[in-house]
């Protein structure tokens, strides 16, 4: 067990989950406007992924994108403050939570568009690779984004070229509400890497550690200029696709299967039962990630409302 690695992955993924916890508490009260996916049970992937990558390596995000965000380096409380619409937000508070963007860190922004990120990361990897670099793209999408035509093009010509890019899909198993044995003709999405001439992994995305070790293996291949890999992450959203949505299509006994399976209590369970790490540290750490989210909130809602036109910063 990597104790000291392992801590500090716990603290990243709750600190994931309870920033959205409190952002669908506060969205409940009408504190936050608009709308916002949330990706609580999904946090194994964004810090799995993320940890296999340097600094100057760059990701592409979905609209369920602030776990991502986190993993990558983004700050909870200017995440907080572009959801609240303040100028201190990521996009100066015009963006909202399907618009972030932070080059610094390589976080290449969250997309509204189904698929919409994956001929962006596909452009990015080109980008990288005719500056002759050695930085590598990890493109983020749903399964629902494999049925757009931008995967099938960009896989096809990322692989032709040999692209530098990990095209990472987040199996939660439904599209919205469509199961996704309902729009798949396979049982695994990374089945479907063989008509790209690609290796196709699939991996628990509850397992922050197998989700390291297959990015990393894949990473290090699109390093060495080998092209492309699909990384396969089984997962589950514990929310609804977006506030409105009840999950009238799924189970209660389904839902109870897998928050059973939640990432962050496997974790923490890990950390005690082989790590030897203390309750009292642990409870350390929830204290100090609640902190955490409490200075984000007073941050958000003191922060300034953007000044001048609606349209500035804004590019088409």
């Amino acid at each position: 067990m990597e104790v000291e690695t392992g801590l500090r992955y716990f603290r990243t993924m709750l600190t994931i989950r309870r920033l959205e916890e409190r952002i669908n508490e506060l969205f409940g009260q009408g504190r936050i406007r608009g709308t916002t996916h949330l990706s609580a049970g999904q946090e194994a992937v964004a810090v799995g992924v993320c940890a296999a990558l340097r600094p100057d390596d760059q990701v592409t995000s979905t609209h369920r994108g602030h776990g991502h965000f986190i993993a990558k380096g983004g700050e909870p409380k200017r995440i907080l403050a572009e959801l609240y619409g303040k100028a201190t937000g990521y996009a100066r508070g015009r963006g909202g939570s399907q618009h972030m963007a932070c080059h610094e860190i390589g976080f290449l922004g969250a997309n509204g568009i189904t698929g919409g990120g994956i001929p962006i990361a596909t452009g990015a990897a080109l980008a990288a690779k005719m500056l002759g670099t050695d930085r590598v793209v990890v493109c983020f999408f749903g399964d629902g984004a494999t049925a757009q035509g931008t995967f099938h093009e960009s896989l096809n010509i990322a692989s032709l070229w040999k692209l530098p890019i990990v095209y990472v899909c987040e199996n939660n198993l439904y599209a919205m509400s469509t199961p996704v044995h309902e729009a798949c003709a396979v049982p695994d999405i990374a089945a479907r890497a063989a008509a790209y001439a690609m290796p196709g992994v699939s991996v628990d995305g509850s397992d922050v550690f197998a989700v390291r070790e297959a990015t990393a293996e894949a990473v290090a291949r699109a390093r060495r200029g080998e092209g492309p890999t699909l990384l396969e992450c089984k997962t589950y959203r514990f929310f609804g696709h977006s506030k409105s949505d009840d999950c009238a299509y799924r189970s209660r006994e389904e839902e109870e299967y897998y928050k059973k399976r939640d990432p962050v209590a496997l974790l923490r369970r890990a950390l005690v039962n082989e790590g030897g790490v203390s309750e009292e540290e642990l409870c350390e750490i929830e204290r100090e990630v609640e902190k955490i989210i409490d200075e984000a909130v007073e941050f958000a809602e003191d922060s300034p409302l953007p000044e001048g036109l609606a349209t500035d910063g804004v590019y088409a």
